[in-house]
């Protein structure tokens, strides 16, 4: 008997004593005109984005910390999307309303508009006092700011990025822009190690665009990030999924997601309209800590005319796919993104689809705003 209280014991000190969190990693936030002319109110001037992250939000909400991917500048008026990017700033208060955490910056567009939007990007961040890294004022925001150190449900969190280049657009001193370097980054995550951090996590702008599947350089800095100590590394800049691959065994314990695809943009050909979220639960126990679970969750973007405008509403797809809606053509467009998905993902490795159990739900009136959507468990 007494043994058995003893073990009893020694279980409780031991489950006390694990610490889990959960992140959320989302893909490329994007700004085209359709979506500064969906978000302009009237003539105001004024813009308003909430609605296109209400029926994604409570699954955002669920995890501990989520973070994603801002493809565009916050750079001001004039407002515009592709090829030179600058979105409203209440874009960056819609991502944070939707639950996202922090935003790495560093990708091919982020100084679309030269030094003027990238310090005023930074600046509107800032001032909202949204946690960013990827790109820098100068030299001594850099230091503050790379990594980005994220705390939470005691956790401490290292966040580095970087691109592979900013569409041929030369950096403004002091301005500086996080690139792919192996050199500055082996600098970097040996930095991050001197700042008694649980993990350091790597966000990437790499790979071909629109192609679903890793080159070479993809899986080469991989293997290099991996051998550095890196256990999670995330993608962006395909605007498509590619597949993610977690290898765990008695010597390796390291994942890496090589494109989310496009979180939310107006990119409507196949299969650009889709991304998924993925989510990594992090374990702690005493001095280690380590990837305890993974798995991913599609979203697609809806984008429906409503009062003669178009709309856009980034949905849980696996939520919808069975649901009744009066817009049949969008309906059968998600469930083949679906499909197409389904088919990338066939090459994951200990990644699987998150099983939601939830009820069918009925899309009754024109307008989708109209569905109610109930908030997921936790991992």
């Amino acid at each position: 008997m007494r043994s058995i209280l003893i073990l009893f014991f020694l279980v409780s000190i031991t489950l006390n004593a694990q610490q889990k969190i959960q992140l959320l990693f989302l893909g490329d936030v994007m700004g085209h005109d359709s979506q500064i002319n969906s978000a302009r109110i009237n003539e105001t001037g004024e813009y308003d984005y909430y609605s296109c992250f209400q029926y994604i939000k409570d699954d955002i909400k669920a995890a501990d910390i989520a973070i994603a991917n801002l493809e565009v500048t916050l750079a001001g008026p004039p407002h515009k999307g592709y090829p030179q990017f600058s979105s409203p700033d209440t874009l960056a208060d819609a991502l944070v309303d939707a639950g996202v955490d922090a935003l790495v910056m560093a990708n091919n567009h982020c100084i679309d508009r030269r030094r003027q939007g990238l310090e005023r990007s930074i600046q509107i961040l800032d001032t909202k006092e949204i946690p960013r890294t990827g790109v820098f004022k100068d030299s001594i925001d850099r230091i503050v700011h790379n990594p980005l150190i994220i705390e939470k449900k005691g956790f401490r969190l290292a966040i580095l990025n970087y691109t592979y280049g900013t569409n041929g657009i030369k950096v403004t001193p002091p301005n500086i822009v996080n690139y792919i370097d192996t050199a500055l980054m082996s600098k970097d995550i040996a930095l991050a190690k001197t700042m008694e951090v649980d993990k350091a996590i790597v966000f990437l702008h790499w790979g071909w665009e629109y192609n679903l599947s890793p080159n070479s350089e993809q899986k080469q800095l991989t293997q290099f990030l991996w051998q550095k100590g890196i256990d999670i590394i995330i993608g962006s800049h395909p605007h498509v999924v590619q597949p993610m691959k977690w290898v765990k065994n008695e010597n390796q314990n390291q994942l890496v997601v090589y494109s989310l695809g496009n979180f939310i943009s107006n990119q409507r050909t196949a299969p650009r309209d889709g991304g998924v979220m993925a989510m990594v639960e992090l374990t702690k126990e005493g001095d280690s800590t380590y990837i305890s679970n993974a798995d991913y969750q599609l979203t697609w973007v809806h984008t429906p005319i409503e009062n003669g405008k178009k709309k856009f509403y980034v949905l849980p797809a696996d939520r919808y796919k069975n649901a009744y809606w009066p817009d049949t053509t969008a309906r059968e467009r998600m469930n083949e993104y679906i499909k197409e998905a389904g088919q990338v993902f066939k090459n994951n490795i200990n990644i699987p689809k998150r099983n939601f159990q939830i009820p069918l739900l009925a899309i009754k009136r024109k307008e989708i705003d109209t569905v109610q959507i109930k908030a997921p468990k936790k991992i």
